[in-house]
């Protein structure tokens, strides 16, 4: 977990699942697999097992030792919906975000069909909830756009897009219900190049539906040097947040036996 992600759009991060499957182009650099796989068969270290699927039941009750309300991006490090997660642990974690409503937990997903169909049956107790924002990913126009209709077909009260990495042009596209896009280049070695009208033309289209957009980064070899700047500005927009203070350490502490005891 960080407490101080150095995501752009987020503010710390957690963990309760580790190592995830290629599924998509925009899977190919992988920055999650590349940092796991530098500590496969380091004795002791959380990423032993490099970015092999592993769950992490131990983490599960880790937002309630947070002391302050977080902007939570779940599982950066995996992919919550992926066929080897068990349904009753994705269950286990959505409990956790449903009671620490003081936090807004992020929660991304290639697996779009898995995730409209959970939201849509066992974890429709999740998906209104205006604390949790339900997002896909889209990188291009046959893997990412349809991940947006199932989205859209989700009984989820916050939606939002991981336009990231951004590798082609995606032309005109429906964005009725959507919540927040944040649209992003590929960075790193091998980085695939972003055109300056892809990002224009997502951002115009954010603006016909009201849809708040968030520019990360340009990205590229040297994503620093090349910075998050569109247009001579920055964009920062995020959807509406309802604050809540955290509740006291007692208070938190039975939320976690609670949630351990019913997953046990």
């Amino acid at each position: 977990m960080s407490l101080n992600s150095h995501i752009e759009w987020t503010d710390a991060t957690w963990n309760p699942v580790r190592g995830c499957t290629k599924i998509s182009p925009g899977c190919k650099h992988c920055y999650a697999e590349t940092f796991a796989e530098r500590f496969r068969g380091v004795k002791g270290h959380p990423y032993e097992q490099g970015f092999d699927l592993r769950l992490v039941p131990e983490k599960l009750t880790e937002p309630f030792s947070w002391r302050s309300p977080k902007l939570v991006f779940v599982n950066s490090m995996s992919d919550l919906f992926q066929e080897g997660v068990p349904e009753s642990y994705i269950e286990a974690v959505c409990r956790v975000m449903v009671t620490a409503k003081w936090h807004t937990f992020q929660v991304l997903t290639k697996r779009a069909e898995r995730l409209r169909e959970l939201l849509s049956g066992p974890l429709r107790f999740a998906a209104e909830q205006e604390h949790i924002w339900w997002g896909v990913s889209v990188e291009d126009k046959k893997y990412g756009l349809p991940r947006i209709g199932h989205l859209q077909n989700a009984p989820a009260r916050v939606r939002f897009l991981s336009i990231e990495p951004l590798l082609e042009g995606l032309g005109e596209f429906d964005l009725s219900g959507i919540s927040w896009a944040i649209v992003g280049g590929e960075s790193g070695p091998g980085a695939r190049p972003m055109r300056r009208e892809w990002v224009i033309s997502v951002r115009d289209q954010c603006r016909k539906y009201h849809v708040p957009f968030f520019f990360k980064q340009w990205g590229g070899v040297r994503k620093a040097k090349n910075g998050r700047m569109l247009d001579d500005r920055t964009y920062d927009e995020y959807p509406e947040r309802t604050a809540a203070a955290v509740p006291d350490r007692a208070s938190c502490a039975a939320f976690a036996q609670e949630i351990l005891t019913s997953f046990v």
